[in-house]
């Protein structure tokens, strides 16, 4: 069966909760800088999925995810800015790929249908940031983002080493 990308509410999240912490914590478990540290307790990675949950019915978070055979394989979220002087940017986050399914063109696929919801909600402009030499930083440069720039030290990789940032926009036609 195909992969396919999906828009996933509240409920669906809950849903499929299980999947979501497992996707986690794989490719926390697998060296991905996305917030946490390694290894990934299913409890944390819960705990964020649950506060997701919770943000997707104000209207200013957007999941998507990457199902193959009824089975969450990776997901993609949008943060829509909510400021007075905002009202055309939002933010690519937590583009995640489980790793039995990487370099198949999943996150291309669902950058390309995060990028579609962003025009759909009238955002032009996308801003993201990435891990410094991650396979996401020559993904997002093929895709036509623009560099910003780097910040060093910027977070802690999941070994808890400091890691530099690329910070990318771009702007939707």
């Amino acid at each position: 069966m195909a992969v396919t990308i999906e828009r996933f509410e509240a409920g669906q999240l809950q849903s499929h909760l299980a999947e979501f912490v497992a996707l986690l914590c794989n490719i926390v478990d697998n060296g991905a800088s996305v917030n946490f540290l390694a290894p990934l307790p299913k409890e944390e990675s819960e705990r964020y999925w649950r506060n997701v949950a919770l943000d997707l019915p104000r209207g200013n978070r957007i999941l998507l995810a990457a199902v193959d055979e009824r089975r969450v394989v990776g997901s993609i979220q949008l943060a829509l800015a909510t400021q007075p002087n905002g009202p055309h940017r939002a933010e690519v986050q937590k583009v995640f790929v489980n790793t039995s399914h990487r370099n198949q063109g999943i996150a291309r696929r669902l950058m390309s249908a995060i990028e579609q919801v962003a025009r759909e909600h009238q955002r032009t402009l996308l801003v993201l940031d990435t891990e410094r030499g991650s396979a996401a930083e020559t993904l997002y440069e093929k895709m036509g983002y623009q560099r910003v720039g780097i910040v060093p030290g910027f977070a802690l990789n999941t070994s808890g080493e400091p890691t530099d940032a690329v910070f990318f926009y771009r702007i939707l036609s």
